[in-house]
């Protein structure tokens, strides 16, 4: 197909073009360059069109002319900013996605696959959570702002007849990963291997997954093939377990192989948070998508101890 990959230099995004230029598929990512990173892209530059652009502000409709699908994956991840800025995270997050939204709409794109997050949830009551799971209820100004991004897709598939897959993700790591506690870790302990400073009271448990298993999820459901139109169908995506805190810390510190190494908690907030805004319990289902054929290949751990290894190393 051609494709259209926004973000498509991030680190999600660049996996993901990656993968679309090996299985053959012509590819133009809209990237800003702000987080993203055009050496992530080099190994298949030759075979896409990568071009600099501001979605909000600049105009990339020429971009979308004789696309079948965009994955939308641009967006500003950082959870913590969206409690002190949550203006940014309205902007890039939901007026982005408007404006990408309207420009399909103008250049007669009808298919989209975004990427969103397990914190449109907000604090799950069950665990592991389905997608039929509601209300949902969002705690971030991140979750918040994805939330209402995808209620914009929905609103476009039962306008203009759009087919959209929202896939609500984990939190993903691997190489290029470059936000996050993994990526937090392994940065605090390059400046202090002896002590690590941990945000919270320890407790907090999550789900981790690998960028492969990520790639593999996106493509597993592509809305050309599964979606009817007008349909919007959401899908979680995540690994089949979870890992409280401390032990994310003691497989980095066994990936950097480093021994002794004294962990110092901060406390947190609002009863053991890491900051305003952090959901302590996440664990999704993944039936559904398994359903159609997927499965992670990574546990928590093992994704884990995978990315500490590549920031260890490049870092």
């Amino acid at each position: 197909m051609k494709v259209v990959v926004t973000g498509g230099a991030g680190f999600i995004g660049s996996h993901l073009v990656d993968a679309l230029v090996k299985r053959g598929d012509s590819v133009t990512v809209l990237d800003n360059f702000c987080s993203g990173e055009r050496e992530f892209l080099e190994q298949s530059s030759e075979n896409i069109e990568i071009h600099e652009v501001d979605l909000l502000n600049d105009d990339f409709s020429a971009q979308l002319e004789g696309v079948e699908l965009v994955f939308h994956a641009a967006a500003n991840p950082e959870v913590r900013i969206g409690e002190t800025q949550p203006e940014i995270m309205f902007e890039q997050n939901v007026k982005v996605t408007e404006k990408v939204l309207e420009s399909m709409r103008c250049a007669g794109v009808s298919n989209i696959s975004f990427t969103s997050t397990s914190t449109v949830y907000g604090e799950a009551t069950i665990i592991p959570t389905p997608e039929t799971y509601g209300p949902l209820n969002p705690i971030s100004e991140y979750g918040k702002s994805k939330l209402e991004a995808e209620r914009l897709i929905e609103e476009y598939c039962a306008k203009f007849g759009f087919r959209a897959v929202s896939l609500r993700f984990a939190n993903c790591v691997g190489a290029r990963s470059n936000h996050g506690v993994t990526f937090d870790f392994v940065n605090k302990l390059r400046d202090n291997d002896k002590e690590l400073t941990i945000l919270g009271d320890g407790s907090q448990s999550k789900s981790y997954f690998h960028v492969e298993d990520c790639v593999s999820s996106m493509l597993a459901v592509l809305p050309t093939d599964i979606c009817s139109e007008g349909e919007f169908c959401a899908f979680n995506v995540g690994s089949e377990d979870a890992i409280d805190v401390v032990a994310v810390a003691d497989t980095v510190c066994n990936a950097m192989k480093l021994e002794g190494v004294g962990y110092e908690f901060t406390g947190g907030v609002d009863g053991g948070r890491g900051w305003k805004g952090d959901v302590k319990t996440m664990l999704l289902s993944v039936e559904l998508l398994k359903s159609k054929g997927w499965k992670p290949k990574f546990d928590s751990q093992e994704a884990v101890h995978s990315t500490a290894m590549w920031l260890a190393e490049r870092y």
